[in-house]
């Protein structure tokens, strides 16, 4: 395939059905939506601005505001959660998750709005920008914190953003509570996982409270080290490293935190789309 391209034409037909065919208002139809989504890929893995795109994919404009547009109304979730769905119902998810945390350096035009510092972040409503746009002042200065869930393979199932000098354990209650898996067939999305691994930072009484109560009646296994299963939890490091192969990821660029979150979004479709679609390169 050729650089601008990152999609195969399989990758593209399952997720084309899947994208709003317009703005939800009278007029003409999106056009070229190949093209704008390309645009938008290209922008992440190569972490330019999105005034630097190539012609090819039209107007740098109409690729920015569909990237927005798509951020804000869900779309990249649908498509995810579409994606996952597939993937479960052939048996590809491995159910022994592992959750943690990658900090991104904030460049410095993504930190030149006004921000709340201090204010509370934003879980459940992710159509809305948090006050703090998830930048946060830590060791390294200004920063993002991407938090992940991913399956025992490393493939990722929940995407989140939290300032750059926020804990990882608060952020475990809001990554469980997207952990929403549609089922092929009838019945509830799936949401409990077989096992869950994390480093020290996850080992509090609240977090472990929490597991033991979405086990139901049985109350989960007594909290214990388990230094063979444990080996496992590196998947998500290297889940990470697949993540920042995308220079638009590795750095924030983005002014918005829905944007950024959009383009990690992005980042975890194509990396199922690529398992889903074996053929592909």
């Amino acid at each position: 395939m050729p650089r601008t391209t990152a999609l195969t034409d399989d990758q593209w037909e399952r997720i084309r059905p899947l994208l709003p065919s317009s703005d939800g208002k009278p007029g003409r139809p999106f056009r070229d939506d190949r093209s704008v989504i390309e645009g938008i890929l290209y922008r992440y893995r190569c972490g330019i601005p999105w005034r630097d795109l190539p012609v090819a994919f039209g107007p740098w404009q109409t690729v920015w505001k569909r990237h927005r547009r798509y951020s804000a109304d869900g779309t990249w979730d649908k498509i995810l959660a579409a994606v996952l769905s597939d993937a479960d119902s052939r048996g590809l998810i491995d159910w022994a998750v592992s959750v943690d945390s990658t900090i991104n350096r904030a460049h410095q035009h993504a930190t030149n709005l006004t921000r709340r510092t201090g204010a509370p972040a934003n879980y459940t409503n992710l159509s809305v920008e948090p006050a703090d746009h998830a930048v946060g002042r830590s060791r390294g200065g200004l920063s993002t914190k991407i938090h992940t869930l991913v399956d025992g393979s490393g493939k990722p199932l929940v995407v989140l953003l939290g300032p750059g000098q926020a804990g990882d354990a608060p952020m475990f209650g809001p990554l469980m509570a997207h952990l929403r898996v549609a089922r092929g067939g009838p019945g509830r999305p799936r949401t409990r996982p077989q096992r869950v691994r994390a480093d020290k930072a996850y080992s509090s009484r609240a977090i472990r409270a929490h597991l033991r109560a979405r086990r139901g009646a049985h109350g989960g296994r007594p909290p214990s080290f388990n230094a063979e299963d444990y080996r496992g939890r590196n998947v998500v490091e290297r889940s990470f490293n697949v993540f920042k192969q995308w220079r638009g990821l590795a750095t924030r660029y983005d002014k918005l935190a829905i944007t950024y979150r959009g383009g990690a979004v992005l980042r975890a479709i194509t990396i199922w789309l690529k398992d889903l679609l074996r053929d592909t390169p």
